[in-house]
């Protein structure tokens, strides 16, 4: 019987594809398994940083004290923003959380995040996707701020310069607030803040506020002087007060030289 000639050819094609399948299967296990084993090392070293520094409030098992609430479900984006601002560990019990130095490295915060996550389904730190506002037009940073001035403004002030709120409780200034940490407190709620999910505000209109946040960051100063931009009256207050006191003065020093 005669051989085509196209078997021999075939032949080495099938053991080819043969072989690349068993090196895939192989080689993308060997993958998994040293992403599983990094995933697991990651989860266990939070879990210790845990332990040492945040369990005499949260409890061995993040399952809340009398000194600090559970963490089982409040997600990795809630750690993050916490620890990430210094607010946490607690310096000192208060009002509220204080914003302080950062206690731990970025390295061992994802830790901690990555150990909590594993306690109950919440928040993700948000990827560079949901951070990316550099395509956000001009007419969507002026939804972003009615976004903002509906929802955040009573609090925060219109340009993010903070503000007081009831019992020694303030909301913080969003000056100097990284795109990261914004998101977060939207989709997590510290403090007296609300949750702000993606039934209430999409992840669009989460980053049209951000934009227009970080254009009140960078808003120029044309008179010098920001003055916490808290708006024409109160400026004005300031002028009123502040140049005719002085004009005053000048005056009577004047009327005293001369007399």
């Amino acid at each position: 019987m005669r051989r085509s000639r196209l078997a021999t050819p075939l032949l080495l094609l099938v053991a080819l594809m043969a072989v690349g399948v068993i090196y895939a299967a192989l080689g993308g296990s060997g993958r998994a398994s040293a992403d599983s084993a990094t995933s697991t090392s990651t989860v266990e070293t939070g879990r210790q940083l845990f332990i040492d520094g945040c369990s005499t409030c949260h409890g061995v098992n993040a399952q809340g004290t009398s000194f600090g609430p559970s963490l089982i479900g409040v997600g990795a984006a809630a750690v993050d923003f916490q620890v990430g601002t210094g607010r946490m560990p607690l310096a000192q019990p208060g009002p509220q959380a204080q914003r302080r130095p950062v206690q731990y490295t970025d390295q061992e915060i994802a830790a901690m995040a990555a150990y909590v996550a594993t306690l109950g389904p919440g928040p993700a730190i948000p990827t560079q996707q949901d951070l990316d506002i550099s395509n956000v037009s001009d007419a969507q940073i002026a939804l972003g701020g009615k976004l903002f001035r509906t929802n955040c403004a009573s609090c925060h002030n219109f340009v993010g310069a903070g503000g007081a709120l009831s019992r020694g409780r303030y909301a913080p200034s969003l000056t100097h607030t990284s795109l990261q940490h914004m998101w977060e407190a939207m989709v997590t709620g510290p403090e007296n803040m609300p949750v702000f999910a993606n039934t209430t505000l999409t992840p669009d209109d989460k980053r049209a506020i951000m934009a227009y946040i970080v254009r009140m960051q960078n808003a120029p100063n044309p008179g010098g002087f920001a003055l916490g931009h808290v708006g024409p009256v109160p400026e004005g207050v300031v002028i009123w007060v502040v140049g005719l006191g002085l004009l005053a003065g000048v005056a009577v020093w004047i009327g005293a030289k001369v007399s």
